[in-house]
């Protein structure tokens, strides 16, 4: 998804302050997702199994239902995970929101003259052919690792965009 149609999808969200607007919404790549889908398709392989031994008993097909209904559970609980993470930038903040599972969410919250410095990397060959790798948002506080992103070279230069023209105004703000 592209992050100007996510950014239009979260213009407005929870906690969102008066005057805020989003300039910038993306996600992680969809790449997160394969060791999930690797898990459901062992778990098809397994529910083969069965059918292999016992070919004319119908009772074996069971096995294969199984694992295809425990296959779509693990990769519906990781989908999850990875939807309704979502990283925003305004022009006062970056959020990182972060789901894990059904009911385990964390967010980080930084103001964005707060961030001294944005890097990149794409490492590897998979990574360069997928587009994806990671971004580093240096703060004073330490450093804020965020992995598996899709196109890291726009999204960085978007970043570095959004921090030189907002978080100088916000230092300014602060000032006066």
């Amino acid at each position: 998804m592209s992050s100007s149609k996510t950014a239009a999808k979260y213009h407005q969200f929870e906690g969102q302050h008066q005057g805020e607007d989003v300039l910038l919404a993306f996600r992680r790549h969809i790449v997160v997702l394969r060791k999930s889908l690797i898990i459901m398709l062992l778990m098809i392989l397994l529910g083969t199994i069965p059918l292999l031994i016992w070919p004319l008993d119908n009772r074996a097909y069971w096995g294969l239902f199984a694992g295809l209904f425990l296959g779509f559970l693990v990769v519906f609980y990781n989908w999850i995970g990875w939807f309704y993470s979502v990283f925003i930038v305004s022009n006062l903040r970056f959020i990182q929101i972060k789901q894990k599972g059904f009911f385990n969410r964390s967010v980080i919250d930084l103001g964005l003259d707060k961030i001294q410095n944005i890097n990149y990397s794409i490492d590897g060959m998979q990574q360069t052919i997928l587009k994806f790798g990671t971004i580093v948002v240096q703060t004073f506080v330490g450093d804020l690792v965020l992995s598996n992103i899709g196109r890291p070279q726009e999204v960085h230069e978007q970043l570095l965009k959004i921090v030189k023209e907002h978080g100088k105004e916000i230092e300014q703000t602060k000032v006066n």
